[in-house]
């Protein structure tokens, strides 16, 4: 099969399009059949070395297509299944094989690009919206990167619980996609101080709640941002790694801080089921939008962090085999 692979970390140059033996199935484990591929940053992350991987390594946690082989054990999926499943290594790829628990099967009528693109950014604005801090209504909360794959979700799950949105962007044109998502208030951190607009709007109040996936620009003045007792919920890091935190500068406004991750949002595969079912009948519903930017060939995947570094994306980048 066709693959991604690196053999040392670096910039996007390092993706290799490279021709690996098909995976088999072991025990509880299938083999999908790729049909459309998420990035995310965390492909990122690995390929640049900011986590530590073993080497070489197939790029990729997101994706769908079609059970084309079931393992030993295996009762929940069989073959011809549409799946999609996020949290699966090595899906940079034509073939992966997962574990059949981690799967969820696609609905009637849901595309496989429309499924890829919604599981991983779609079940992690689900609980940091419903679980992380459930948002309440009539509350107002700051979204960063409110154009980005997770933050237009967000938004719109924000305003489904009923909270007032103010999300940060860095052009009038995602400012436009912010506001057409539900956005009440957009800022263009660009041009304008986050922080001090964030005290206009609320009167000087602060907020419950700041969802952080950008970090080492936005983190101190994200702080700011928060009411006594606030939330800071850091779920990514695109500007790179925050410095380490003293307890005492939370203990200024008795602060939370959270660095959640999806894996431990669906431990289970009944929590896994409920979040995705969820994002899944929203979609159906017509109640959440999925904006779906560009998708690349699969040997194409170096543009595709490229233009995702560079911060010149919207919505969600996929790739196909």
């Amino acid at each position: 099969m066709k693959a991604i692979q690196i053999t040392q970390t670096g910039g996007p140059e390092v993706l290799r399009y490279v021709d690996l033996p098909d995976p088999q199935p072991g025990p509880g484990q299938v083999v999908v059949d790729l049909q459309a591929i998420g990035v995310n940053f965390m492909d990122i992350y690995n390929r640049s070395g900011l986590y530590r991987v073993n080497l070489p390594l197939v790029p990729g946690g997101e994706g769908a297509g079609v059970v084309s082989q079931v393992g030993p054990g295996v009762t929940d999926v069989k073959v011809g299944d549409l799946v999609a499943y996020s949290s699966v290594n090595a899906s940079y790829a034509e073939k992966v094989a997962a574990p059949a628990d981690r799967l969820v099967k696609v609905p009637p009528g849901v595309d496989p690009r429309v499924a890829s693109a919604a599981m991983l950014q779609g079940m992690t604005a689900h609980y940091l919206a419903n679980d992380t801090y459930p948002l309440k209504r009539g509350e107002t909360c700051l979204i960063h990167a409110g154009a980005g794959g997770v933050g237009l979700l967000l938004i719109q799950m924000a305003k489904m619980r009923g909270a007032t949105v103010i999300t940060t962007v860095s052009t009038q044109d995602k400012a436009r996609l912010a506001r057409e998502a539900g956005a009440d208030h957009t800022i263009l951190y660009t041009q304008q101080d986050f922080a001090a607009e964030v005290r206009r709007i609320t009167g000087g109040a602060g907020l419950p709640v700041v969802y952080d996936s950008v970090g080492a620009t936005t983190f101190e003045k994200s702080l700011e941002c928060l009411a006594p007792r606030g939330y800071m919920v850091l779920f990514g890091q695109s500007s790179g790694p925050v410095q380490p935190v003293s307890p005492f500068t939370l203990q200024a406004k008795s602060l939370f801080l959270t660095r959640p991750g999806l894996g431990h949002y669906t431990a289970t595969r009944a929590e896994l089921l409920r979040r995705a079912g969820d994002v899944f009948d929203w979609i159906a519903q017509g109640k959440l939008k999925l904006t779906i930017q560009a998708t690349f060939p699969l040997r194409d995947a170096a543009e595709a962090h490229r233009q995702m570094e560079d911060r010149a994306t919207v919505g969600k980048l996929l790739l196909t085999p």
